[in-house]
């Protein structure tokens, strides 16, 4: 597979990592999607068992989902611009904490945005409180499971 083709994949990866944050676009069959259309183009045995882990973990990551409350994020107040801050958490937290730091830099993010708002530390933490109860949890499943296809992708890309 070419340097422009390993590009589009990314880039196709990347779209759906944002589209996790947002309501309505099927984030984590993109993600899955890019992966189908690398092992497809670069048969070789580690892209078919990134693809058959990335089947697997989005499977056990919809059943998690299933099992969590249903999203009412809008309800809880949350904006786009919560999402934003969410997933640029997730993804500093990712590399800078490596896998594990995805869950604290979600949080993280989600309780900056709600402290830069409303300015006081305990309405921040109730805040994210009611924002995670409201769905909150989907989201991060969603993400952490996307984060972690990509990341594999990444590695195989890079020393596969």
């Amino acid at each position: 597979m070419g340097a422009w083709e390993l590009l589009l994949v990314g880039l196709v990866l990347l779209l759906g990592l944002c589209g996790v944050l947002v309501p309505g676009v099927p984030g984590s069959w993109l993600v899955w999607s890019a992966v189908l259309w690398w092992a497809l183009k670069d048969p070789q045995p580690v892209a078919w068992w990134v693809l058959v882990g990335a089947t697997a973990a989005l499977m056990l990551s919809q059943v998690v989902r299933w099992a969590l409350p249903p999203r009412r994020l809008r309800e809880s107040g949350a904006t786009p611009r919560m999402a934003v801050y969410a997933g640029v958490g997730a993804f500093l937290g990712f590399f800078l904490l490596p896998v594990v730091g995805t869950i604290p830099g979600f949080l993280g993010g989600v309780y900056l945005c709600e402290r830069l708002r409303l300015g006081r530390g305990g309405e921040a933490r109730a805040a994210l409180r009611r924002a995670m109860r409201s769905g909150g949890w989907s989201v991060l499943a969603e993400l952490f499971t996307c984060l972690l296809i990509t990341g594999a992708w990444l590695g195989a890309v890079l020393w596969g």
